[in-house]
């Protein structure tokens, strides 16, 4: 068996990692109509509990969701199916037209905002973090 860093494929591998299986998963669910436009995507505990992977794992996948317009972030809400059909998606009856994302360019702008919205967010949650783990650490060892 080849062994590889983690994370990583073998050549010619076909296995899927977790996070895209869980991506495919809420796919496929969007698509089913299970997941409509608008709708929350599950929470990560919900799905940690679901495919009993780990919060970095469930990251990942809606890292992959938000990237590939399938979902977008809320800043303090969460993440929501996407308010438009997604290319991926050909089954549709009216054609590449219907499935173009809505507002073009500013759909994107606007989803890179609230990405990038999301990072400042999760950079400050971590700083926190660290600050408490260090403050705890100096008056432990103190």
């Amino acid at each position: 068996m080849v062994t590889t860093r983690r994370g990583r494929r073998p050549a010619g591998g076909g296995v899927s990692l977790t996070f895209e299986v869980i991506a495919e998963t809420l796919r496929e669910r969007i698509r089913s109509g299970g997941l409509k436009p608008g709708d929350a995507l599950p929470t990560q505990a919900a799905v940690i509990r679901e495919f009993g992977a780990s919060s970095l794992t469930v990251q990942k996948a809606m890292a992959l969701l938000k990237q590939e317009g399938w979902a977008v972030s809320r800043p303090g809400k969460g993440a929501f199916v996407a308010h438009h059909a997604h290319p991926d998606d050909a089954d549709g009856p009216d054609g590449p037209e219907a499935t173009a994302p809505a507002g073009g360019t500013m759909a994107h702008v606007e989803a890179l905002e609230r990405a990038l919205a999301d990072a400042v967010e999760q950079i400050a949650d971590l700083r926190a973090r660290v600050e408490a783990l260090e403050t705890g650490s100096s008056e432990r060892g103190h």
